[in-house]
Parts: C-alpha cells; sequence; structure tokens
C-alpha cells in the first residue's frame, strides 16, 4: 500500500529550510553593510586626521606674539628657545602633513633628551593651551609655549637647558577640529652653534602616537 504524502510535514520543512535561507542572507546582508559602515567611517576619519611635523627649511618666516607682548622670528624648519626677563619662551614651525586641520590641544615637556622608545605620559598631565591654534592641511604653522612660574617643576631645568643649550623634549598633543583623532607626536629640540656664536634650535619629530585608535605599532 503506498505511503501518503504528509504535506503537512514538508510543508513546516519547507517554511524552516525558507526561514534559514532568509537568516543567513540576512546575517551577510548585516555583516557586509558593517564592513561597509565601518570602512566608510575609516576614511572619513583619515579626511580628518592630522599629521604634524617640523616645517621646511624654505618654508616662509613667521612671526609670533605672547600673551605679555613678547614677539619671535620663527624661521622655517627651526624652533624659538628664550630666556628673556626670567620668562622661558617656546615654539615650534610645523607643517601638517595629514588630510584634517590640526588643533593643537597640549603640551608636556622634559628638560632632557627623551627617545621614542620611551613611553608618554597620561594625556591628562599635558599643559593645556592658553590660546586656539589651527593648522590646514598641507599648511605652515606653529606651536607655543612659555613658563614664567618660577616655581614650575621644570622651570629650573628647562632654564639650564637653555643657558647650556642641552637637548630637550617636547610631546605635543593635538587633534582634528572636532575634537577626535587625537595624537601626539614627540620633537626633540637640538641647539646648533652656526656663524658667528649665533644659537640656533633645531625641533626634529621622534615618533606619533595615535591615542583614539588602535595604534600600529
Amino acid at each position: 500500500m503506498p505511503l501518503a504524502t504528509d504535506w503537512a510535514t514538508i510543508a513546516t520543512f519547507a517554511t524552516a529550510v525558507g526561514t534559514l535561507v532568509l537568516a543567513i542572507a540576512t546575517f551577510a546582508a548585516v555583516h557586509s553593510a558593517n564592513r561597509a559602515a565601518r570602512i566608510a567611517e575609516a576614511a572619513f576619519q583619515a579626511n580628518l586626521r592630522p599629521v604634524l611635523v617640523t616645517s621646511r627649511l624654505e618654508d616662509p618666516m613667521q612671526k609670533i606674539r605672547w600673551g605679555d607682548g613678547h614677539w619671535a622670528r620663527l624661521d622655517g624648519a627651526q624652533a624659538h628657545v628664550q630666556l628673556e626677563e626670567g620668562n622661558l619662551y617656546l615654539a615650534i614651525s610645523l607643517r601638517n602633513v595629514g588630510n584634517g586641520l590640526a588643533v593643537p590641544i597640549g603640551w608636556y615637556v622634559y628638560p632632557e633628551r627623551v627617545t621614542a622608545l620611551d613611553a608618554h605620559v597620561d594625556p591628562g598631565q599635558f599643559r593645556l593651551q592658553q590660546r586656539d591654534l589651527y593648522i590646514g592641511s598641507d599648511d605652515l604653522g606653529f606651536w607655543q609655549a612659555a613658563v614664567r612660574d618660577v616655581t614650575d617643576p621644570v622651570y629650573a631645568d628647562l632654564r639650564k637647558d637653555i643657558v647650556e643649550a642641552e637637548q630637550f623634549t617636547i610631546d605635543l598633543l593635538y587633534g582634528d577640529h572636532e575634537g577626535g583623532q587625537r595624537t601626539i607626536t614627540r620633537f626633540g629640540i637640538i641647539p646648533l652653534t652656526v656663524g658667528n656664536d649665533e644659537m640656533r634650535w633645531y625641533p626634529s619629530v621622534g615618533r606619533h602616537w595615535s591615542l583614539d585608535r588602535p595604534d600600529p605599532r
């Protein structure tokens, strides 16, 4: 006697298979969409990412003024390091080689030579900038700061570096115009005597650290 076809069971099984296929297709679509979204976000962030390095020797001179009336002439590829009336003035001529606008956030000074292998301090220990500085993509700009308080923990050692022309180090914390893409770039500030005993200071990039995304190193 031939077996009766159980159409109800077949229909249930077919429905289950169809649901499984739809679930797999949905998962694949969602996974693909998420991956596309991550790629788009990464591309968007890359378009905002600033990267600060030292400027070029052929870059034009910049005139910089501090809030207390101190002025400096800052030539391309150089730093301004000066002791005047007990105040310590610092500046670096910079160029932004990234795609996004660079906005310095803060800085940390080491009164000695620090290498690229030495870790940076916590960003919360950085000194905040007292004025907003903006450096456009593929454009020239500068960073500036001052130490005026003789009781500041770094004052005595930094003053000694300036007087005795000793190398020191500055970590510069900056980000994009939206406050993201935070990066720390380490600059060695190196003294060099030229001409008739004229002292010049040259910054040299040691390393970049990305704070808001996995660091590739």
